[in-house]
């Protein structure tokens, strides 16, 4: 793939772009906000786990 060919491509990418709807945004706002939720959830037990197993009894 060439450099003028890259050019081509970007400038028909930004040529059918179009800024989303207030429903489209707030719904990648919803799905962005529970994937780091449930990132956080999973690092959280992951913690929990490796500090119980690690006390010493």
């Amino acid at each position: 793939m060439g450099l003028s060919s890259f050019f081509q491509s970007a400038s028909r990418l930004l040529r059918t772009l179009s800024k989303p709807d207030w429903k489209t945004f707030w719904l990648s706002v919803k799905i962005c906000f529970f994937g780091i939720a449930l990132l956080g959830g999973i690092g959280y037990l992951i913690r929990l786990v490796s500090v119980t197993l690690s006390r010493p009894g």
